[in-house]
């Protein structure tokens, strides 16, 4: 009898335990959910394809732009320096040893709201000539092309952006072409690209050797022809600001009691891995470091900067009474009061949470080689308050 009770036992619990398998299917399940919302916080239904490291190099300006906007940690320093929330970088499309160009527009959305959009144009150091030495500056205007019949004449196309340009100089030049990308983004099948004429101040057509532009094909990639778009895509949040107007508002001002500063590995290990047990809830509502790694996530294929964030998160408790370090609310304040005097049943203390919140923007490649500058709201804590 007693083998058949055993028997039975170890039946039963093979019937409770979960399989290993199980568990690491569960586990799969969570992550993928876990990845799937963390897109969605990015605006994003996939990631981008990844790329291999090395082979693709983000333009000057983007990198540039992105350091003028974002710290080492990808938090924004002045959020009024962009109006809007995205900057694409297009690379052309024609590589034509004519001063024409097309952009691929696909991977904007139509719901995203044009703001300004220029082509960028690196102008190559001239090459000597009769015409050099008689003419020290040119017109060289930018068309958008109407028919494509028209591609390699400026009549008939719309004249978009005009000035004059010295001829010895070589350098960037940015030149505004809004109207175009507007009409293409409400139809699409009228991006026949664009079309740039470089001419005397007499109106007469200039040699392509005495003013040349990079073309992207013959000259390095540094210097490839560019259609920088800034938009907004609607997706701009409202931060939680409880700060007085005129109050330092940027992530490293002094009012706050953890500078925004990159991390060491050690650091973001111990960030990631410290078990609080429960003596540290009784510890006053603080600021602590919860630093999210973009390698760990599995991004860091496509995500150019930063490699990852410190998204920091409060904790604490907000026992009475409440003191003004722990930035609390008339609201959080009475409940305390409450609940310190027993007035009534089931009234817990205020909560830790984030009452200021800073944006961090992305730099990375979509699914066709463009770069993105992408600003998002409410990523980080930057201070930590009784609510």
């Amino acid at each position: 009898m007693l083998p058949a009770v055993i028997w039975i036992s170890v039946i039963g619990l093979s019937v409770c335990r979960p399989s290993v398998n199980h568990l690491e299917n569960e586990s799969e399940e969570v992550r993928s959910e876990a990845i799937r919302r963390l897109l969605e916080v990015f605006g994003m239904e996939d990631p981008p394809a990844a790329l291999v490291r090395g082979h693709k190099q983000p333009p000057q300006y983007m990198l540039d732009l992105y350091n003028t906007i974002a710290d080492v940690d990808g938090v924004t320093k002045d959020p009024t320096l962009l109006e809007g929330n995205t900057v694409r970088g297009f690379f052309d499309k024609l590589h034509s040893d004519q001063i024409e160009f097309l952009f691929n527009m696909s991977m904007v959305a139509k719901s995203e709201k044009i703001l300004t959009a220029e082509l960028h144009l690196f102008k190559l150091r001239p090459q000597a000539s009769l015409t050099f030495n008689r003419h020290h500056f040119c017109q060289v205007s930018v068309y958008q092309v109407l028919e494509s019949s028209k591609k390699n004449i400026s009549q008939g196309n719309k004249l978009l952006s005009s000035r004059l340009v010295p001829i010895h100089s070589s350098g960037w030049e940015v030149f505004t072409i809004t109207q175009a990308v507007r009409s293409w983004m409400s139809d699409e099948g009228s991006n026949l690209g664009l079309l740039v004429s470089v001419r005397t101040l007499a109106g007469l057509q200039m040699d392509l050797k005495t003013v040349r532009f990079s073309s992207g094909r013959n000259h390095h990639h540094s210097k490839q022809p560019m259609l920088v778009l800034f938009t907004d895509d609607g997706r701009r949040a409202a931060s939680l600001e409880m700060t007085p107007k005129g109050s330092d508002d940027s992530p490293a001002g002094p009012s706050l009691p953890f500078p925004s500063m990159p991390l060491s590995a050690a650091a973001r290990r111990s960030a990631r891995s410290t078990d609080y047990d429960e003596s540290r809830e009784k510890m006053p509502c603080q600021r602590l470091p919860l630093y999210v790694d973009f390698e760990e996530i599995g991004w860091s294929g496509w995500i150019v900067s930063p490699r990852g964030y410190n998204a920091y998160h409060c904790k604490g408790s907000c026992a009475f009474p409440l003191g003004q370090n722990m930035r609390p609310t008339n609201h959080a304040t009475v409940q305390s009061i409450i609940n310190a005097l027993k007035l009534t049943k089931g009234i817990e203390t205020p909560c830790c949470v984030p009452d200021k919140l800073f944006s961090i923007n992305l730099l990375y490649f979509d699914d066709d080689e463009n770069v993105v500058l992408k600003q998002y709201d409410d990523m980080v804590a930057g201070s930590c308050g009784c609510h």
